[in-house]
């Protein structure tokens, strides 16, 4: 699996979070969870497995083409149709960074961080920012820079609890690691 910090810069010093920087690969509005991993895939919860079949729906290369650290932007409804996590996971197991869009399907938000997916909600990012632009995004304060065009954006930041999640790799992780019992 290639790890979204691999490619991605990080730099938040003092921070719990970091800056994350990449790539832009732009998709329209609602776009599926069978556009983001198709069905067939669906039989492993390996992310390394998932990652290679990312967006095959909409573009069957995309594996191919995308840097660890890349980050995707997005229209309206990102996320919609069903509830499957393997979506998240397919898109941190290609090397995704983070998703920011106009706005996520419902369960696609809460998923996306449950896997330990960082995503941001920002009206005008999408119509504001050009495929292939190098954009970073800053997990604290929610500000979005598009380093290509000059632009800023902003997003809400990341709830705390929300950011524990992401930083222990998802809520399983998490579990593990605070060692939280939870009763049947």
């Amino acid at each position: 699996m290639r790890s979204a910090w691999d490619g991605a810069t990080a730099t938040g010093y003092g921070k719990r979070l970091m800056v994350l920087e990449g790539t832009v690969w732009k998709f329209g509005d609602n776009i599926d969870t069978d556009v983001i991993i198709p069905a067939p895939y669906l039989v492993t919860t390996d992310m390394g497995e998932l990652g290679k079949h990312c967006m095959e729906g909409v573009d069957a290369t995309f594996s191919q083409k995308v840097q660890p650290g890349d980050i995707i932007v997005a229209g309206k409804n990102f996320g919609c149709g069903s509830s499957r996590e393997h979506a998240p996971m397919a898109i941190k197991g290609v090397g995704i960074a983070c998703v920011i869009a106009e706005s996520f399907a419902r369960i696609f938000f809460r998923n996306a961080f449950n896997m330990g997916l960082p995503i941001f909600e920002s009206t005008g990012v999408f119509q504001g920012i050009r495929d292939g632009d190098r954009v970073s995004v800053d997990q604290d304060t929610g500000e979005i820079i598009d380093h290509t065009i000059g632009k800023r954006f902003f997003a809400n930041p990341i709830p705390p609890f929300m950011q524990e999640l992401i930083e222990a790799g998802g809520l399983m992780p998490y579990i593990l690691k605070k060692k939280v019992h939870v009763n049947p």
